[in-house]
């Protein structure tokens, strides 16, 4: 119950129910006490080539006709105009480390992993890209370091994803 605010909380504890009165029509409302693990599935048909990309050891973002806006992950449409006209530019993989964190509480999907540390570069063609920095020592990890961006299998799940690895 930490994420919960104290008013929901007090009222929990008063009713004796994990029910409260919702905000704006005071209706009575469930508020579910445990998490629930999501797995959720979504069509990848207009961003298809990211995928086969991955497979072919590519990386690609996207970049719309019509405000030539740049993104990654790759969009099937361009937010900013809104337009369906989108490009598949490949990624060269050259990158500026901006920032990074070690994770050591991990989510419970990701429990089986040792500490890994995840970072954001920016890219030679302009966009930021989160991803794992693959490093066998963090105390390497210096500001602004070179970094390039590659496909690499994540195991055990054996997928195919990407991460960043020093230069």
């Amino acid at each position: 119950m930490s994420d919960l605010g104290e008013m929901t909380k007090k009222r929990i504890r008063e009713n004796g129910l994990p029910i409260i009165d919702e905000a704006r029509t005071k209706a009575p409302l469930y508020v579910s006490m445990r998490e629930l693990p999501l797995r959720f599935q979504f069509g990848t048909t207009k961003i298809q080539k990211f995928f086969d990309g991955l497979k072919e050891g590519k990386i690609y973002m996207t970049q719309c006709e019509k405000c030539t806006q740049k993104y990654f992950p790759p969009q099937a449409d361009c937010p900013n105009c809104p337009d369906s006209s989108m490009n598949w530019v490949p990624l060269d993989g050259q990158g500026e480390l901006l920032t990074c964190t070690m994770i050591v509480v991990k989510p419970s999907t990701f429990a089986h992993y040792d500490n890994y540390i995840i970072g954001v570069a920016q890219m030679k063609e302009g966009v930021r890209v989160l991803a794992w920095l693959r490093i066998d020592d963090p105390r390497k990890i210096t500001p602004k370091m070179k970094v390039r961006l590659t496909t690499a299998k994540r195991e055990p799940e054996g997928f195919i994803t990407y991460e960043f690895v020093p230069e």
